[in-house]
């Protein structure tokens, strides 16, 4: 597209065309322009911040993606509908897809981005290696490999060599990406990084491209205006990932020195060049080795579009990229600012899921009860903390979308202090509800090779995220918690109480018997006796390990702890305890309690004195882990199956999840099929386990 033909005139409303945190952050920059904005939004969404924050919102009625975002006619029906004159992508969706770029422009509409020609250029990431390599860029063999059979694609491997990475070829962000190691795990993992590569960007095109190990991923970011400017500024390390999927980014970054910078910098901008870039772009890099006297570099993508990590740029460069983004639209040239920035200070962001990381990275979903980032107490103008969500007290979180509640970002004079800063505010944040990978991201922001620099992309190998997991004050945590959890329902009780509300909690006239609670934990079950005498509490605590079986738990006994109980409310109690004091926050929903402290954040659930009769689950049942969509069903009734091998595939958060058999057996049922919608504890299908079966078969 030429120059002449892309529109210069103001932008007076905006349609946004994406979901959550980023549809929130655009709006936070368009609105302080004096822009309208709309918002698109799905049946799940309805009731979402960024709905909420839009000065108009467009329904588009349907759950997945598929139904909603992703479709390009719905989206350029809501923008006439609404008499919007602009549509911003955001990423991910829609963001790289050059055909809607140009149903946008055909409609008369700005596209808040490059022109379609730059993103169908750069939309085949195979045609884009081939682009850069013949303007000087080095890249990354790559082999087109959707429509091989399996010895076709081991000789496709072979020219390449192992371990090989396979990739969307019109994605990004980590979906449809697997990495193979051996050639027996190639055809499953062809198949399922296509199919996730279907799901998420509409194409289940993939290719083959070598593996580097224990390289650094390093990105630049570039802008473009519509009078052939293009500068870049600097760059984001985004080497620390989980299933490819960026969790940690910061720039600058530790392995880049200044000549590297201007190197690596001068080819993201020839890249750029190439295509006749506009707007915000981000050119990506694998730098070969986590040796910093190897400056090796090769050129994996082009994103067309702004990246999920953009904040710390903006941090270490004072710009707002949005904004930017938005004049660029509108026919401004880019600013002398833009042009003379400058690196100061050091920036982290983390990207906080909702999602179990020692469950194989499980999402959680359901209701967030709480949500909220205690603001700093410091008046410290050059440290900054930075909450980017699209999520509040009592969002639910569904089972269709990409489960990032929130990127926390921390900014500071040096790395050490940015890292402490954010550490410090993940610590302190109150999330109630769902299962979150906090606890690693606190982790590895203390990990001493996170602090000394060296953040490869095998730095999870080195380090088990089920160990970054867990929280090193646990026990600890979790039986003071529960004596203020106690507490804190003994006041509660006395408020809500008709009679005599205004004695403090546990007064008796007389000593009486000891008030008990139970609360399962995932330290094992707590037992707690406590009562008012004298003037203080007398308190006894026992505790079931967790890790033992209910066929056979650890003896309860009971142990006396001196508590001295400083204040008690339903929402606060302070104590202390062995000369130390220390005060906890109470939060309870239900039967739930949250507590949240100094030590780390705390779920208890209490026991009902007289339990309900469990649910009978038949010997050798799986069962679905979450909410999801069956994809595939990979074996059939009366096969014989090995440990670990995927009997279902369902798909949830825009992941795929694989229900494995547990131990050898034989599948004596099979519940589900394709497409079908499951819930949560539901049934898929039964494996009797193979020893058992011929143990019972055997005569007596």
């Amino acid at each position: 597209m030429t120059k002449q033909q892309r529109s210069t005139r103001p932008i007076q409303k905006l349609l946004i065309a994406n979901r959550g945190e980023i549809a929130c952050r655009i709006m936070r920059s368009a609105h302080q322009m004096g822009i309208t904005c709309v918002a698109v939004f799905s049946n799940p969404d309805a009731n979402m911040p960024f709905v909420k924050e839009a000065d108009e919102a467009v329904h588009l009625f349907g759950e997945t993606a598929g139904e909603t975002y992703l479709k390009s006619d719905l989206i350029v029906q809501a923008a006439k509908q609404t008499n919007a004159d602009a549509v911003h992508p955001g990423y991910g969706f829609l963001s790289e897809n050059a055909a809607f770029a140009k149903a946008c422009i055909d409609a008369g509409l700005i596209f808040v981005g490059p022109p379609p020609e730059a993103i169908q250029s750069m939309g085949s990431k195979l045609e884009a290696k081939q682009l850069m390599a013949s303007n000087g860029v080095p890249v990354l063999l790559g082999k087109d490999v959707s429509n091989l059979n399996e010895q076709q694609l081991k000789e496709a491997v072979n020219e390449i060599g192992l371990p090989i990475l396979i990739k969307a070829t019109y994605g990004g962000g980590g979906r449809g990406m697997r990495i193979v190691h051996n050639y027996e795990e190639l055809a499953v993992a062809v198949e399922s990084a296509q199919r996730e590569a279907q799901s998420a960007f509409g194409n289940p095109s993939v290719f083959l491209e070598r593996y580097l190990e224990s390289a650094r991923h390093i990105e630049i970011q570039i802008f473009g205006d519509l009078y052939g400017n293009i500068v870049h500024l600097f760059e984001r390390e985004c080497s620390i990932q989980r299933h490819h999927q960026k969790i940690v980014e910061e720039s600058p970054s530790t392995a880049v020195s200044p000549e590297l910078r201007e190197v690596m910098g001068k080819a993201a901008v020839t890249a750029g060049m190439t295509v006749g870039y506009v707007g915000a772009g981000t050119v990506e890099f694998m730098l070969a080795s986590n040796d910093s006297s190897n400056d090796e570099f090769f050129f994996l993508e082009m994103n067309t579009r702004l990246q999920v990590e953009h904040p710390v740029t903006e941090l270490i460069t004072g710009l707002d990229l949005v904004k930017i983004q938005l004049l660029v639209a509108q026919g401004m040239p880019l600013s002398k600012e833009v042009f003379d920035a400058s690196i100061t200070g050091h920036a982290i962001e983390t990207r906080l899921y909702a999602e179990n990381p020692t469950k194989n990275w499980m999402g959680s979903m359901g209701t967030l009860h709480r949500f909220q980032f205690k603001p700093d107490k410091t008046n410290d103008q050059s440290i900054l903390l930075r909450v980017d969500s699209g999520v509040e007290d009592g969002s639910v979180v569904s089972p269709y979308y990409d489960s990032m509640l929130a990127k926390v970002i921390a900014y500071a004079p040096t790395r050490i202090e940015a890292a402490r800063v954010l550490e410090n505010a993940l610590g302190k944040a109150h999330i109630h509800g769902l299962a979150t990978n906090r606890e690693l991201l606190i982790n590895i922001l203390r990990c001493q090779d996170f602090l000394d620099g060296k953040t490869d992309t095998g730095f999870l190998e080195r380090h088990s995220p089920e160990e970054l997991s867990v929280n090193p004050l646990a026990e600890e945590a979790t039986q003071l918690s529960a004596i203020a959890a106690a507490l804190a329902s003994q006041a509660r009780n006395r408020v809500n109480s008709k009679v005599l509300s205004h004695l403090s909690s546990g007064w008796r006239n007389n000593p009486s018997e000891f008030q008990q609670i139970s609360y399962e934990t995932d330290q094992g079950r707590i037992d707690i006796k406590y009562r008012f005498e004298r003037n203080r509490w007398t308190i006894y605590l026992a505790k079931q390990d967790a890790s033992k079986s209910e066929d056979a738990p650890t003896p309860n006994l009971y142990e006396q702890k001196a508590v001295d109980l400083i204040s008690c409310t339903a929402t606060e109690v302070a104590f202390e305890y062995l000369g130390v004091r220390r005060s906890f926050d109470i939060h309870q929903v239900d039967s739930t309690t949250y507590v949240d402290s100094v030590l780390g954040a705390v779920e208890l659930s209490e026991l009902p004195r007289f339990p309900p009769p469990k649910r009978h689950i038949p010997p050798g049942s799986l069962i679905a882990p979450m909410p999801g969509v069956i994809i595939k069903v990979a074996v059939e009734q009366g096969e014989t199956v090995e440990t670990g091998q995927p009997l279902v595939i369902m798909e949830a958060m825009k992941m795929e999840h694989a229900i494995q058999a547990p131990a050898p057996g034989k599948v004596t049922d099979i519940y589900v099929e394709v497409n079908q919608q499951v819930s949560a504890g539901d049934i898929v299908a039964t494996v009797v386990d193979l020893i058992e079966q011929l143990s019972n078969s055997s005569p007596r």
